[in-house]
């Protein structure tokens, strides 16, 4: 069982990547292409948005059962153990600076904290080509391999965190992790579905308050980074 702190420790790191911006932009590119294909079918807003979701959650499962079991293997060697929290939470505090600096020196693609600029044409292309959840349920899956730039940071510090207990006792953590990061897909999602905001809204909101999510995550996320270092996760 992990300890209170580190359970602290992993809900918070699941807080702040589903506030990644990047995550949250692929969303609402997705549903926009859906709208523009049939603007009158409201039912496939909330069936693709739902679909997009739970492939980001299945494929992300697998991610982090592959990130445990290698920190795991790591492991083995008694002495790095303590060497790899120390790397992971040096990490954590490099994480939070890089965020820090794109609230107070924001650029589109930062390093680590957002998809880089040379992908997002790429990732644009292939959303564009969603006209049902089926399609939205395989292009999820697929576009998951461009969000890790910008979402793999928090997930390998939880990964390094769970990698101390038993894979199977992972599991649940996993799923709760992954349960929190999709959420706001799920919430924008029925908004966008029930005609509380538009897509455009949603989308424009994300891009007007985009440092301060950075501004959250850099502070939040270099707390915990020191937390490590200083032996209380």
């Amino acid at each position: 069982m992990i300890e209170g702190l580190s359970v602290t420790a992993i809900l918070s790191l699941a807080a702040l990547d589903a506030i990644n911006p990047c995550a949250l932009a692929v969303l609402t590119l997705m549903l926009i292409a859906i709208l523009t294909y049939n603007p009158k079918n409201k039912r496939n807003i909330i069936l693709a948005g739902l679909a997009f979701s739970l492939s980001v959650f299945v494929m992300y499962m697998v991610y982090g059962l592959v990130i445990i079991q290698f920190f795991q293997l790591m492991q083995a060697i008694a002495y790095i153990r303590v060497i790899l929290f120390m790397v992971l939470g040096v990490f954590a505090v490099v994480l939070g600076i890089l965020n820090l600096k794109d609230f107070l020196w924001y650029k589109p693609g930062g390093l680590m904290t957002e998809m880089p600029m040379f992908m997002r044409p790429k990732v644009k292309k292939i959303i564009e080509g969603i006209t049902s959840p089926r399609g939205a349920f395989i292009v999820g899956a697929f576009v998951t391999v461009f969000l890790l730039p910008c979402t793999i940071g928090p997930y390998l510090i939880a990964g390094g965190i769970l990698s101390a207990i038993d894979i199977i006792a992972a599991i649940p953590w996993l799923v709760l992790y992954n349960i929190i990061f999709i959420l706001p897909m799920i919430a924008i999602t029925l908004v966008v579905y029930f005609g509380v905001s538009g897509v455009e809204n949603v989308s424009g909101w994300k891009d007007r308050n985009i440092r301060y999510l950075h501004l959250v995550s850099g502070v939040l996320i270099l707390l915990l980074g020191i937390a490590m270092l200083m032996g209380w996760v």
